[in-house]
């Protein structure tokens, strides 16, 4: 019988939390409707739960679920803050906490490697430690501080994971300008300022080449990608239209989505649905988001246990089983 996966769910420590509570500048943590909540730029981000720093929790919450396996990550800012000394330090200590949690829970979890993307050198070095602690793929925001994933000055880094042929979860986190774009009120750095991150973030790795320059990786699109199944008709139309989308590339965006997957973290059965049109049962993964407040394990599965069930074992766990080697 397929292990049900888990491909996006996260963990935290205190000494990660110490550490960006004291060096990551424009993150703090506030009281908001009673519970602990980083914010960034004033802007509330994401709320701590007890949860993410507790894998024996997670365990028994996975149990409860009928979750077999999870490949758990930092979550956004993840350790773009501090400085170089900081950063690399923090990303260290990440990868080996998760890698003591996967000795201790060796059926049970597996991780994504957390690197210091603003510092190539020093993200290359931690990201061939990572691997031989056990990590399975790379964890990366949808922007680094601001900086697009397709900067010339972490093509090194992408180099070295294409080389391995890694899978990559790309998570988005409050967008740049979060402040200017008025998204301090009602929670919309999540509802709508992460689903344009990942977009924007995929969009312009499709239009500028990437997929062409780098063969072997595997991203992952988070959140059901955000709303590129929603767009990938419009991403084409501009391509057919427009001479500078075409500047780069030869073939229109929506052949690129054959290169991508997808998690499962939908919300509605309708938007799950058309992200399985759009991607086909090959290319969505199960996720949850736990434990994140937002996050469901039950919810979430029960979503993927509702699409046709010929998509099924391939969904809650085939798929990560072959993409991720397990």
């Amino acid at each position: 019988m397929t292990k049900i996966i888990d491909v996006h769910t996260h963990m935290l420590n205190d000494k990660w939390l110490d550490a960006i509570l004291e060096y990551g500048g424009n993150y703090t943590l506030k009281k908001l409707g009673g519970q602990q909540v980083i914010h960034c730029d004033d802007a509330p981000f994401m709320t701590l739960m007890d949860d993410m720093f507790d894998y024996a929790k997670r365990i028994e919450a996975m149990d409860n679920a009928g979750v077999d396996l999870a490949i758990v990550s930092l979550t956004c800012p993840s350790v773009y803050w501090g400085g170089r000394e900081v950063s690399v330090a923090t990303a260290c200590m990440m990868n080996d906490d998760m890698a003591e949690q996967q000795k201790t829970y060796s059926d049970r979890i597996r991780f994504f490697a957390t690197l210091p993307w603003q510092y190539p050198d020093a993200a290359i070095t931690e990201l061939e430690r990572a691997l031989k602690l056990g990590a399975v793929g790379v964890f990366v925001s949808a922007s680094i501080s601001g900086m697009s994933l397709t900067d010339p000055s972490i093509a090194s880094i992408w180099s070295a994971i294409d080389a391995k042929g890694l899978p990559v979860l790309i998570h988005p986190g409050a967008p740049p300008g979060v402040g200017e774009m008025d998204m301090e009120k009602y929670n919309l750095s999540f509802s709508v300022g992460f689903m344009f991150d990942t977009t924007l973030a995929i969009s312009r790795m499709i239009y500028g080449g990437f997929f062409d320059r780098y063969k072997r990786v595997n991203i992952i699109a988070s959140h059901a990608g955000g709303a590129l199944p929603y767009l990938v008709g419009r991403l084409d139309t501009a391509f057919d239209n427009m001479p500078p989308c075409r500047d780069v590339i030869s073939d229109r965006p929506s052949t690129y989505f054959e290169r991508l997957y997808f998690d499962s973290i939908a919300y509605t059965q309708d938007a799950l649905e058309l992200c399985l049109k759009v991607a086909g049962p090959d290319r969505v993964l199960y996720g949850s988001d736990y434990p994140h407040n937002v996050g469901d394990m039950r919810g979430c599965l029960a979503r993927v246990n509702a699409l046709p069930s010929d998509s099924h074992a391939r969904i809650r766990g085939g798929n990560a089983e072959k993409l991720f080697d397990l």
